[in-house]
Parts: structure tokens; C-alpha cells; sequence
């Protein structure tokens, strides 16, 4: 029989060979996390999409609202660059202007600035709208961020005159700031039944699909620009 000194000695023994297991395999562990880490770059970039419900894709799951379609077609094409999704649905020019100095604390590289929409359905007078904006871009440029301005359009409702002033807006304030400029975002979606919600307003997943399109050409020169080192 086996003495209690050795049976002690052999449980020793055992308790040290399982001690040498058990860090063996947290090592091992803690190599192939540095691995993985080492496997995924860090972001090049950051692009932070701002506007309202169009750009939070109101009515369509987070992952099928362009700014998530936009990180992966960049991602694809081989730019590791990130993209956030700040849209809010409601949001005005003058909510988007208020919040300026939260988005530049996010450190963003480009800015999508797609905004007014809410302030044209609601008779907000154009030349308040512009001014809204104009600060908006100039603060975002100010904190060297690479401005992308999304041009938009209004209802023909409002009147013939509200409805040419405000589409003026965009491209004159694109012209005034030097900032890249899309002329229409909802290019190709505006009126289409089949690309729209019921409401005739938000676009659907189809939509957002036919929206990434449109912003991505504008988006890809941002990044470009911004790898060049000439953030505008």
C-alpha cells in the first residue's frame, strides 16, 4: 500500500503538472487573441454619416441603410475605413447644427452632411437653412474634417418659388464652402414607387441599395483626399 508521505507527494506532483496545464493553455490562448487582433487592421479612416431619417434608414434594418452598405462596398474595394451611421429621424438644420461640436469630438475624417429636408416640409424660410448649413460646414471644415454635402430637393407643394429657392441652397453653399457635393441624394429614388416606402418618402431597402450608389463616386474622392493629406 501506498504510504500517506507519497500519496501526498504524488498529489503534489499532480497539482503541479495540472498548474503547468492551465498556463500552457492560457498562453496559448493569449497568442492566438494577438493573432486575431493582428489579423484585423485598424480603420484608415472614419466617415460619419449626419442627417436625418433618410440617413438613419427610418422603416429598414440598421444593417440595410446605406451608411452600412457604404462601409462595406468601401471595405470591398479595399478601403478599411469605418462608417457611422448619426442620423436622426426628425432632425433639422438646426439640430444638425446644434450637435456639430458632438461630431467633431467623434474625431470623423469625412462628414456626410445630409440635411433640411425637414426644415423645406415645414416652410422653414430657405435663406434660415442656408445659414444653418453654411455654420454647419464651416465648423466641420474648421475641425479639419473633409465636408461631402448632400444636395436636396423639396415637394412641389411648397410653391414654384420655394421649390427653386430651396434646391438653390445646396449647390451655392457646395460653390461658397469648396465642398464636395453630391446634387441630388435621393438621385434615382425620388418618385419611384418600388424604391420607396408607403409613405412615399423614406426609401426601402431597394432604395438604400440604388442610395449607396449614388454617394459612394463622391464618397471614394473624400477618402482619396483625405489620404493626400487634403482635407477641405
Amino acid at each position: 500500500m501506498i504510504g500517506p508521505l507519497l500519496q501526498r507527494m504524488i498529489l503534489m506532483l499532480l497539482l503541479f503538472l495540472c498548474s503547468l496545464l492551465i498556463i500552457a493553455c492560457d498562453q496559448q490562448e493569449k497568442v492566438q487573441i494577438k493573432e486575431v487582433v493582428a489579423a484585423v487592421p485598424e480603420y484608415e479612416g472614419t466617415v460619419i454619416a449626419v442627417g436625418d431619417s433618410l440617413t438613419a434608414g427610418l422603416g429598414v434594418e440598421e444593417n440595410e441603410a446605406y451608411p452600412a452598405l457604404l462601409e462595406k462596398k468601401l471595405q470591398e474595394n479595399g478601403y478599411n475605413w469605418r462608417v457611422i451611421n448619426g442620423g436622426i429621424s426628425g432632425e433639422t438644420s438646426s439640430g444638425t447644427l446644434a450637435r456639430i461640436k458632438w461630431i467633431l469630438k467623434q474625431q470623423p475624417d469625412v462628414v456626410i452632411l445630409e440635411t433640411g429636408a425637414n426644415d423645406g416640409l415645414r416652410g422653414i424660410p430657405t435663406s434660415f437653412v442656408r445659414e444653418n448649413i453654411s455654420k454647419a460646414i464651416q465648423a466641420l471644415q474648421e475641425g479639419n474634417v473633409t465636408v461631402v454635402l448632400a444636395g436636396m430637393q423639396m415637394i412641389q407643394n411648397l410653391g414654384a418659388n420655394y421649390t427653386k429657392d430651396f434646391a438653390a441652397i445646396y449647390p451655392a453653399i457646395a460653390t461658397e464652402q469648396q465642398c464636395i457635393f453630391i446634387p441630388f441624394f435621393l438621385k434615382n429614388i425620388a418618385g419611384e414607387p418600388t424604391r420607396n416606402q408607403d409613405d412615399s418618402i423614406h426609401p426601402n431597402k431597394q432604395g438604400h441599395s440604388i442610395l449607396v450608389e449614388t454617394v459612394y463616386p463622391y464618397v471614394l474622392e473624400a477618402v482619396r483626399a483625405v489620404k493626400l493629406g487634403k482635407n477641405r
